[in-house]
């Protein structure tokens, strides 16, 4: 019996980016196998990537390509600009963001949902942003602080790539996790992807997107089910689909 659902969504970090992209990719060319149809695409940071694949503007090799290229180049910043991120659990991200403003050196990387929100930057100016926070505080084990301006050497580089790739036009939208837009051509899925490194991860305005169009069913292609368990902060709907439920 064919399965409908309404979203797909990805999700990645950057020590495994390429084989976490793989992941995401098999995972849904095996719902798509089973007759599961989507009607947008949305993914978390490196999930960008592969949602502009399942939204059809990416073919895979390019796709693998940019994802090795954007691999190498964030190590690299890492190297040169050392950071790390922190979720704070429990506090409004308007008072997060008030916080961070007044430090230099950090920044809110991600709006994961209404309670979580994540700052990224050098060490001792994450450690006075979560002294000035309440909530809980874990520490990402991630290589580097991501979505900040550290990561600008990278971002430059990346830029040149996605402008010279190769994108078609999308068989479904896919919404944008820089601004939560609704993306329906090749050169918007390309500016968005090209703008993602150094902003924010808006995935609160993905969701709210999501949930303006209709979107009742969300199905995370990927490991660890981290993108479901933020969503059950949003309420009852969309209500999230582990993808191994379809697939069983």
């Amino acid at each position: 019996m064919e399965e409908v659902v309404r979203g797909v969504v990805g999700d990645g970090d950057v020590p495994y980016q390429l084989s976490v992209f793989a992941r995401s990719v098999e995972v849904f060319h095996a719902l798509r196998t089973r007759g599961v149809e989507f009607e947008v695409a949305a993914g978390h940071s490196l999930g960008e990537y592969a949602a502009a694949h399942a939204a059809g503007s990416l073919a895979l090799e390019e796709a693998a390509r940019l994802v090795a290229e954007r691999d190498r180049l964030m190590r690299e910043a890492s190297r040169r600009n050392p950071g790390g991120m922190v979720a704070v659990i429990g506090v409004d991200p308007e008072e997060v963001v008030r916080v961070v403003e007044g430090i230099d050196g950090v920044v809110a990387a991600n709006f994961n949902s209404p309670r979580q929100t994540v700052v990224s930057g050098r060490e001792e100016a994450l450690e006075e942003a979560v002294s000035r926070l309440g909530g809980r505080k874990i520490p990402l084990k991630v290589s580097g602080a991501f979505h900040s301006p550290l990561m600008a050497p990278a971002a430059e580089e990346m830029d040149r790539l996605l402008g010279e790739a190769v994108f078609g036009e999308p068989s479904i939208p896919m919404i944008s996790a820089v601004d939560g837009s609704l993306l329906k051509s090749a050169e918007q899925i390309r500016s968005a992807l090209r703008r993602q490194m150094l902003s924010p991860v808006r995935w609160v305005s993905v969701v709210e997107r999501m949930v303006g169009m209709g979107i009742e069913e969300v199905v995370e292609a990927g490991e660890g089910g981290t993108l479901l368990r933020m969503l059950r902060d949003f309420g009852e709907k969309p209500r999230g689909i582990r993808a191994e439920e379809l697939l069983a």
